[in-house]
């Protein structure tokens, strides 16, 4: 008997990326930059590319995208190169798409499909999945005759529903829109469910902050550094979804929360913006808004254009009067005399007067000064000084939790007196849990 041994690893799907360069495009990055960004997204996809290209338009065609010519020398390189599937770095339509598949006879997707798939790999959470499935549900409601034709094999009966066509088409219409009915409700549930945690959270006089960047920006990293979390940072696109939160303690000892949030990327999918509304609602919520970037690479300036265009569409840029600090990462992998220099640079951003520290969530360095500069902008009012006697420990200790003490002499007898800064709502907490001890406004 012949032993055959089964591979049962996934076949590698051959890929060939095209950036398309549609007639008078403008923008911040050059057509190279953008090509290498989808080919990133591509990898994150475990796809090996076997050729990247931009390809520059004349005119748009509405049929195919590309003209006549360009499609017929795309189907010549993806027959020489055995191509599996076909990357188009734009948004195609239905028709686009479908036709593009005849002519060149492999799998095509675009933009948005690709960054859909990334997400449906990398959700973790029942929250995550339920997310990314109404986005893709989304996507593919205007694809129905190409995605959902495999539901006419399930019909069956008394020959009512001869085969596929248009009356098929509305059963499936209707179907999706039945699953994308369902999946809202569950997502509107786990809204609920996060309107009570944040409610929950504002009855301890924790703030928040909220990480926020580009994808690959260091923001996990960053995240693990000051919470001393295990979150997975990795040198991909979209390794993180979920979002997490964390305590963590500042410059003085004043406490706050630490929220890591997905990451944004440019032409960011309409869907994925609505679909994460119940997880970008955190970034909404926040006292303070960390626009991590990284400072080493060509783009820094494009992605954060990127990042802030996303930011406006929640209703949490710059607009909305939320304080915002830029985070330049990755000094790290700069030049010695640029690293100080960044670090020696006046600490707001150019023409914004955005409040910037430069640091490296890798080695640390600078990491303080994040930590030193959040405190001082969290502090609300004027000092408050509390004198406590030997019996109230339990005072001092919630002081210490939930303000950021200033300064502290203790008596001889036991008694204590600390200056400490509370926000308002942690003043009026202590005031109520401990009446017994003497408060006075302390002087700066």
């Amino acid at each position: 008997m012949t032993d055959r041994t089964v591979d049962r690893r996934p076949k590698v799907e051959t890929a060939i990326v095209v950036h398309p360069v549609r007639p008078r495009a403008g923008g911040l990055r050059s057509p190279e930059q953008r090509l290498e960004e989808a080919v990133g997204l591509a990898e994150a996809l475990d796809l090996k590319i076997a050729l990247a290209l931009v390809a520059p338009l004349r005119t748009v065609v509405p049929a195919t995208l590309f003209g006549k010519g360009k499609v017929e020398e795309l189907a010549t390189v993806c027959r020489a190169h055995e191509a599996d599937v076909v990357v188009v770095d734009d948004a195609l339509t239905p028709v686009q798409q479908r036709n593009l598949e005849k002519a060149w006879q492999v799998k095509v997707v675009d933009r948005t499909g690709l960054i859909l798939e990334i997400f449906a790999r990398r959700a973790r959470t029942r929250e995550g999945r339920l997310q990314v499935e109404l986005a893709r549900l989304a996507y593919e409601r205007s694809r129905l005759v190409r995605t959902w034709t495999h539901l006419e094999r399930q019909r069956g009966g008394f020959g009512v529903m001869g085969g596929p066509g248009e009356t098929q088409i509305e059963t499936d219409r209707r179907l999706l829109a039945e699953k994308i009915g369902r999946l809202k409700r569950e997502l509107e549930d786990v809204r609920r469910t996060r309107t009570l945690q944040r409610s929950a959270r504002t009855r301890v006089p924790y703030p928040i902050v909220a990480l926020v960047g580009y994808t690959n920006a260091g923001k996990s990293t960053l995240f693990n550094r000051l919470t001393g979390a295990e979150v997975e940072a990795k040198d991909l696109l979209f390794a993180t979804l979920d979002p997490t939160h964390r305590a963590i303690r500042l410059a003085g000892g004043r406490p706050a929360i630490l929220s890591d949030t997905v990451g944004f990327i440019s032409d960011l999918p309409h869907e994925l913006v609505e679909a994460f509304r119940a997880t970008l609602e955190e970034v909404q919520e926040a006292d303070v808004i960390l626009h991590v970037r990284d400072i080493s690479g060509e783009e820094s300036e494009a992605q954060a254009v990127d990042v802030e265009q996303v930011l406006d569409q929640l209703g949490a840029g710059a607009e909305s009067g939320r304080a915002i600090v830029e985070v330049w990462n990755k000094i790290d992998l700069l030049p010695p005399e640029s690293r100080q220099q960044m670090l020696d640079r006046p600490q707001r951003r150019d023409g914004s007067g955005v409040p910037v520290v430069a640091l490296s969530a890798i080695t640390g360095e600078g990491c303080d000064r994040l930590t030193g500069f959040l405190a001082e902008l969290l502090d609300q009012g004027a000092p408050i000084e509390a004198r406590l006697g030997p019996q109230d420990g339990d005072a001092l200790a919630w002081l210490y939790r939930h303000g950021r003490v200033l300064s502290r002499a203790d008596g001889e007898g036991g008694e204590v007196s600390v200056a400490v800064r509370l926000d308002a709502q942690a003043l009026g907490q202590f005031e109520r849990r401990f009446p017994g001890a003497l408060l006075r406004e302390a002087a700066e």
